[in-house]
């Protein structure tokens, strides 16, 4: 298995990224990444006021897959997430849903139990849920820092990237250009305080590669559900942006007129804030898999 370890790094997802390992379509990959704060947090004493923020949201990578070029979707199938024994979670003085709550910047850890797949805060039990804050790929042009979301990916926060899921990336860079981090333990939808339970991790993924298909967004296919991941300035752009891209698949998908996909999505499809805290908003637009199968799907993403 290829590995690429947490001191390979990016902080910025830009379209003149060079690769740390070239893997094929089909081979399976860990990354061994860093928590969002890169070790800089380690006990309750470290403020997030006292650390240095050129040095936030590590990704590792990035990694180079041969035969993608513009125009394919690069499949990440994540098989699985091990995050390690302690996590830390903190509040900031005018940042999260509540920026004027928040008196003073506070850092409390979250113990983990990885043999009982569960975490424990303020002596509550809560359940493991890990999952990959940030994921993407070399955007078409210019500079985006990995605590930013945008159509290649980034901090997109979202809770379906987890275990068990395919995240599919519009290839916009020959190679494509994976990379990740900032995974979390356990986080809500909408990450309200601005951070989850901040990990290390062990990430393992198989690569796919589908040719000639394209998508606006990153597209998560779960077990149960095709999920458009939409980041813009602001929750209503974002809600704006996901509502159209799934409307517009599904009038594809399924040869419907818009506005009969339009009312299909109004009755089955749900839209899901992931994250309020980052310098865009995202937001998910989430259609069953039975209403919606993978397969026309793809078809409709090829123009078939």
């Amino acid at each position: 298995m290829n590995i690429v370890t947490s001191d390979n790094n990016i902080y910025a997802f830009s379209a003149e990224m060079k690769p740390v390992l070239e893997v094929s379509p089909g081979e399976r990959i860990l990354f061994e990444t860093n928590d969002c704060f890169a070790g800089q947090i380690g006990s309750e004493n470290d403020l997030c006021t006292e650390i240095n923020f050129d040095y936030i949201n590590p990704a590792t990578g990035p990694v180079a897959v041969r035969g993608a070029e513009k125009g394919d979707l690069l499949g990440v199938f994540i098989e699985d997430i091990r995050v390690e024994e302690q996590a830390v979670s903190v509040v900031i003085p005018g940042e999260g849903a509540l920026p004027g709550k928040v008196e003073k910047p506070v850092t409390r850890v979250v113990m983990i139990d990885r043999e009982k797949g569960t975490c424990t805060f303020a002596g509550i039990t809560l359940p493991l849920k890990p999952m990959i804050g940030v994921i993407g790929v070399a955007p078409e042009e210019g500079i985006f820092p990995t605590g930013t979301p945008a159509a290649h990916g980034g901090n997109m926060d979202t809770t379906d990237i987890r275990k068990g899921t395919t995240v599919w990336f519009p290839v916009r860079r020959s190679g494509a250009m994976l990379a990740l981090g900032d995974c979390h333990a356990v986080m809500g939808d909408g990450e309200i305080g601005c951070s989850g339970a901040e990990v290390p991790a062990r990430v393992t993924v198989v690569l796919d590669l589908l040719k000639g298909l394209s998508a606006p967004w990153p597209i998560a296919v779960t077990e149960k559900e095709i999920v458009i991941i939409a980041s813009e300035e602001s929750i209503e752009r974002a809600v704006t942006s996901a509502s159209e891209a799934m409307t517009d698949l599904v009038r594809k998908a399924l040869g419907l007129s818009f506005e009969d996909a339009l009312i299909l999505c109004s009755l089955s499809m749900d839209l899901r804030i992931s994250q309020v805290v980052d310098p865009k908003k995202t937001v998910r637009a989430a259609m069953p898999l039975s209403v919606l199968p993978w397969e026309k799907a793809k078809a409709a993403l090829a123009g078939r």
